[in-house]
């Protein structure tokens, strides 16, 4: 174990739908943790939400309150949770639950409230997210990281490397065993596929081979919000998620808020050699949703698709994230189900 020398927060909006994949990067992020002998310098955020004001929940299948239950023995069982006494041991997790509101919360309302919450107190902020693994190394490179660029370059973005996206602008942020791998639409047997579900034991194998850290500074930026890393003078600086974007795509907007403050003075770190895994087209990302039945699951996005707010909502708020600082309309929740 080695002991860092800055504070974090590293933050997750777990939807009530997620309960099948949350585990994995539960164990992930307390693995990373146990890394780490001075385990008091790390935030570990999570916001569950019950809200079925979009998804509703199949009742044959199970209800809410079993899935809120199993939540619990999840966080008893991973860091030694004790509901009646609202205590986790020697572990640093915040825990809010939204049992009963009939408001919609969503993605880019958490990372936002998570941004303001923790800029003040920790010097390092990560967006983790629930079908995502983070690295074993995770607080030891970035705690170095900081240490190495915080005098010359307080506010900066950071990233490690990712599996294989859907095109080929995102190979700059490939993990080099990915890079050169083929794209077979579909596939989800080999482990450098899109669909494919990779588990922490391979992970950690691919990581296990670095010895010597390549970090490079990515120009121009790319990234998306999955272990997103961000030095809280970023967010001291006025840069966050606009609330115009209500939904999605809020990684793009924190992105172009970012260079509109900032301008280019702001570096994105990245490390080339360390995977971050986000399993973006695991199986059980989306369950016990009605009239999701019968859709392919390795297909999230075809399972969100027979939600027709879903297709307005993407729309609207893409519109809105790359329109910020045009005299164009703000569209809002209101509009997506007018």
């Amino acid at each position: 174990m080695i002991e860092i020398k800055n504070k974090f927060a590293i933050g997750c909006l777990i939807q009530w739908y997620e309960i099948e994949i949350i585990k994995d990067y539960l164990l992930s992020v307390k693995k990373a943790v146990d890394n780490v002998k001075n385990k008091e310098n790390i935030i570990i955020d999570l916001y569950f939400n019950c809200d079925q004001s979009l998804e509703k929940i199949d009742k044959q299948e199970t209800t809410i309150s079993e899935i809120k239950q199993r939540y619990y023995k999840m966080l008893e069982d991973i860091f030694g949770y004790n509901y009646d006494f609202d205590d986790f041991s020697c572990y640093r997790v915040n825990l809010h639950i939204n049992e009963y509101s009939n408001k919609i919360y969503t993605i880019a309302d958490y990372r936002r409230e998570f941004n303001d919450k923790y800029c003040d107190n920790v010097d390092v902020l990560m967006w983790g997210e629930s079908d995502s693994l983070i690295p074993t190394q995770t607080f030891e490179i970035l705690d170095g990281l900081h240490s190495q660029v915080k005098n010359q370059t307080p506010k900066y973005v950071g990233f490690f490397s990712t599996c294989k996206m859907w095109d080929d602008s995102w190979k700059v942020i490939e993990h080099p065993d990915f890079t050169d791998k083929p794209f077979i639409e579909g596939d989800t047997e080999n482990w450098w596929s899109l669909r494919y579900t990779m588990n922490q034991e391979e992970m950690e194998k691919i990581n296990d081979k670095t010895t010597d850290l390549d970090v490079q500074v990515v120009n121009p930026y790319k990234f998306n919000g999955c272990g997103l890393v961000i030095s809280s003078e970023v967010i001291k600086a006025g840069v966050n998620i606009p609330k115009s974007v209500f939904f999605i795509h809020e990684d793009t907007a924190f992105m172009n808020v970012m260079q509109k403050i900032l301008g280019d003075s702001v570096p994105q770190y990245l490390i080339k050699n360390i995977l971050l895994v986000h399993n973006r087209k695991h199986p059980d990302k989306r369950m016990y949703i009605d009239k999701e039945q019968g859709i392919d699951k390795t297909d999230p996005g075809a399972q969100r698709g027979v939600h027709d707010w879903y297709k307005k909502a993407n729309k609207m708020c893409e519109h809105n994230a790359y329109n910020l600082f045009n005299q164009n309309r703000v569209f809002t929740w209101e509009d997506v189900f007018e």
